[in-house]
């Protein structure tokens, strides 16, 4: 998730994502949500500063460890194996884009309960179409 979050959140890519912008294409939808997690160099003049700016990467990434420590496969699934396995990480990213996009507009610069509710289905959603991808990559791991 550190990899997802550092590559895809980063300037570059954003910038790239930004210049994507078919409404037909799944692609360009994907590549443009891929970014979500956003995180900067320089603050840019954004209130609050440098940490307000990169809050919601770094509590997603905070927040998925934790989740997936927290969520083993093994007490989710009646049956261990690798697809309690993938499920488990999978919900756990779609927790942790959640619980980050809330945290992240409550504790930034200007909090609002709307802003809050918005962001929460922003960041599940996020975590909903790229979990698969925590979920791929936990395979294997601790149960």
């Amino acid at each position: 998730m550190l990899l997802l979050v550092g590559i895809c959140g980063s300037p570059a890519y954003t910038r790239w994502a930004g210049t994507l912008n078919d409404p037909e294409s799944a692609g360009a939808f994907y590549g443009r949500l891929l970014a979500w997690p956003a995180w900067r160099l320089d603050a840019d003049g954004q209130a609050g500063g440098l940490f307000a700016a990169d809050l919601r990467a770094v509590l997603l990434v905070v927040l998925a460890v934790a989740l997936l420590y927290l969520l083993p496969a093994a007490q989710v699934a009646r049956v261990p194996g690798p697809v309690s396995q993938f499920f488990s990480g999978w919900a756990a990213y779609v927790l942790a884009g959640g619980l980050a996009a809330v945290l992240a507009a409550l504790l930034g610069p200007a909090p609002s309960l709307l802003g809050a509710l918005q962001d929460a289905s922003t960041g599940a959603g996020y975590g909903f179409l790229t979990g698969w991808i925590i979920g791929i990559a936990s395979l294997g791991g601790r149960a």
